[in-house]
């Protein structure tokens, strides 16, 4: 609520710049004398007279999650057709070290998950951390068996 009391800030006049010496800011406007900050249309936000930026110093973070487990997935449509080329042999422990040491999942993953894409005729042996339920189901049922690793 507006009181007498309290009239000072409505009233406040607005500096007039460069209107003559009398007035506090006359002649140059409080701007200083010539160089670029005195002159009109002028945005030096983040120069920093030359020396490296600070939004380039600092490392490249955005939309690279910094906890990231590189998870290798592969389906089982994709493992039929490895046993099929016969880069895999259908009684071999199929698990991320032989799939990696055959250049099949990026050697940098840390896990690996199986997904239930797609048939399987073979009875494999798999050793995974994670699987899907489809992929699960669909191994037991041809005889198959998936160890999930802790």
């Amino acid at each position: 609520m507006i009181t007498l009391d309290n009239r000072e800030k409505i009233n406040k006049k607005k500096i007039r710049v460069g209107r003559g010496i009398g007035s506090g800011k006359g002649k140059t406007s409080g701007r200083g004398v010539k160089g670029q900050k005195s002159r009109s249309g002028v945005a030096i936000k983040s120069f920093e007279g030359g020396q490296m930026p600070l939004y380039r110093r600092l490392p490249k973070r955005g939309f690279n999650p910094i906890g990231k487990s590189e998870v290798a997935i592969l389906n089982l449509e994709k493992i039929q057709s490895l046993i099929d080329k016969k880069s895999i042999k259908p009684n071999d422990l199929i698990n991320a070290d032989l799939l990696k040491k055959l250049k099949l999942i990026n050697k940098n993953s840390k896990k690996l998950k199986i997904l239930g894409s797609g048939e399987i005729k073979e009875k494999i042996n798999i050793e995974a951390n994670l699987a899907s339920k489809s992929a699960v189901e669909k191994l037991e049922k041809i005889g198959g068996s998936i160890q999930l690793k802790k």
